[in-house]
């Protein structure tokens, strides 16, 4: 049978490595979750707990970007082939955000710790979902899922255009006008993915929820608490498929949005992008409720705040901290609206800016200290061991990594230059960008040096406060290269299999192995930039103490 010969020809066309990735995924993801839920010294508690939670919520807000699936059902109007324009690429770039989603809060809840005290304490309860969903939010994620069916539904409605080449045509006593414009396939076709990625996200968040309100319970939580830990879930799942059913309703319109490019229309807008966008905004802001004994240290009883905490200055340094992850958010938004922005290595410049943001409060957080809180007659201390051993193993491997790929990149796209074909500079723009990021890095680091003391009568105080600078600019330098290095192999894949020995052939197209391992890199820059000062090493290697200015 020619569709039996053919099914099996696709199936055996199909790379290995494409179908173990998403189980080397979960088995990475299984273990990173294992790992940030034991305490130091084993077992778990309310702390750990709660820690484990906001990294399935971290993790799975990561791996629910459409942004890939954005140009669904578009056909270019230039040399450039349509990436998107048949069911299968198009399921496929909906898969990974959808599936990938729901499998990071799966296995967040598969990955808790089993029983281990002698004897288990059993409850005869039942557990259903609606005794822990929180209603408020529950009701607006049904009204989200709602209005993404009802766009999805007039999508299909819609008839398909032709793409028609850019070009300029003279008209008489009315100068010149451009005609030409982008295409797009028939609406009913993206409307049937789009609405298959909608059914496997609330079928999929529906199995999630049952999965969470079943869950065994912990011994580090009473009843109560267990509970809690449930509502907590719910909330952090519903915000972020709330986000992808919004997400899918703005493909659909930047597919409806799209003219007839023989009507002449030069611009057009996306309503349901802005709607998307608001709803980001507002699952941002629908914080869950917390643990209170993760609250009070764990332990059920309150801790007295030490005088280091109670300070200004170390006030104002965590403050900064939840600036300089504000930071790359503002840098992206602006990066995002900024009208014309069709530069070469846009990407690599886009992450260098959001970089360069957090480098930029770094040091100005700096400057607030010295202004605030500094003393002339106060010596200058500098601690003993300002980065730990495994972040400073981390930077050193990731500048690296970045270094190779550059190389590897910017050979390439002088290759295909050679060979006549079209080649983009990102490898030259991602060296330049770097090479700025890592002096503006220097800024905050100088400062740190340079600035006066704190007048305290708290020993360390102030050289823990410069520690906690280097750290930071050491950390979002590691995760900057590391990313950075993923987005070059993502948007510069071309570059690699005239190197590599492919045949010409294969060079005018994108290298889906290149675009795997660079969306891996990509995930562990971010992974990189969120952990905490603390996350690295759990035991110091050795005790930090603070040494004068001059001493060695």
């Amino acid at each position: 049978m020619p569709g039996v010969d053919g099914f099996e020809i696709a199936v055996h066309n199909v790379p290995p490595m494409v179908l173990l990735w998403p189980f080397l995924l979960a088995a990475g993801l299984y273990l990173l979750l294992r790992w940030v839920i034991r305490a130091p010294g084993g077992g778990t508690n309310a702390v750990t707990v709660s820690q484990h939670a906001l990294w399935i919520g971290v993790i799975g807000w990561l791996a629910s970007s459409l942004q890939a699936a954005g140009p669904a059902g578009i056909l270019p109007a230039g040399n450039t082939s349509p990436t998107l324009a048949t069911p299968t690429s198009i399921l496929g770039a909906l898969a990974w955000p959808v599936l990938g989603c729901l499998a990071v809060h799966a296995v967040g809840q598969l990955s808790y710790p089993g029983p281990r005290l002698p004897r288990r304490l059993a409850s005869l309860e039942i557990r259903r979902v609606r005794d822990f969903l929180p209603r408020a939010l529950a009701w607006t994620v049904v009204a989200v899922f709602a209005v993404s069916a009802v766009q999805i539904g007039w999508v299909a409605t819609l008839p398909g255009y032709e793409a028609i080449p850019f070009s300029v045509l003279e008209e008489r006593n009315q100068g010149f006008s451009r005609i030409g414009g982008d295409g797009r396939i028939q609406g009913s076709v993206l409307a049937a993915c789009l609405g298959a990625g909608w059914l496997a996200l609330a079928v999929g968040t529906a199995l999630v929820l049952t999965l969470i309100s079943r869950r065994r319970q912990l011994e580090a939580l009473d009843a109560a608490e267990n509970d809690l830990l449930r509502t907590i879930a719910m909330n952090r799942l519903l915000r972020t498929v709330a986000t992808i059913a919004a997400g899918l309703a703005a493909v659909a319109g930047n597919f409806a949005a799209r003219p007839d490019p023989s009507a002449g229309v030069s611009s057009w807008t996306n309503p349901a992008g802005l709607v998307a966008f608001v709803v980001l905004l507002v699952m941002w802001g629908w914080a869950p409720p917390k643990l209170p004994s993760a609250e009070v240290g764990g332990a059920g009883t309150g801790v007295v705040e030490s005088p280091a905490a109670a300070h200004p200055a170390t006030r104002l340094s965590v403050s900064l901290g939840a600036a300089m992850g504000l930071a790359p958010l503002v840098a992206a938004a602006l990066g995002f609206f900024l009208p014309g922005a069709n530069l070469p290595g846009q990407p690599v410049i886009l992450v260098a800016l959001m970089a360069a943001a957090v480098l930029l409060v770094a040091a100005a957080g700096e400057l607030l200290l010295q202004r605030n809180y500094g003393s002339p007659g106060v010596p200058r201390t500098w601690p003993r061991q300002a980065v730990s051993p495994a972040l400073l193993t981390t930077a050193i491997a990731a500048v690296a990594l970045f270094s190779a790929i550059t190389v590897v990149t910017v050979a390439g796209e002088w290759k295909l230059r050679e060979a006549g074909l079209d080649a983009s500079r990102g490898g030259v723009i991602a060296a330049v960008s770097t090479a700025a990021v890592g002096i503006i890095a220097i800024l905050p680091v100088v400062a740190a040096r340079l600035r006066r003391s704190i007048s305290t009568g708290i020993t360390g105080l102030d050289a823990a406060l410069r520690a906690i600078t280097v750290h930071r600019v050491v950390r979002t330098f590691a995760a900057y290269c590391t990313a950075q290095g993923g987005v070059l192999l993502m948007t510069g894949s071309k570059a690699w299999p005239p190197l590599l020995g492919l045949p010409a052939t294969t060079w005018a197209a994108t290298w889906q192995p290149a675009v795997i391992a660079g969306a891996l890199l990509a995930a562990a820059g971010v992974v990189i930039a969120v952990i905490p000062v603390k996350g690295f090493a759990r035991v110091p290697a050795a005790p930090v103490r603070p040494v004068p200015e001059g001493v060695r």
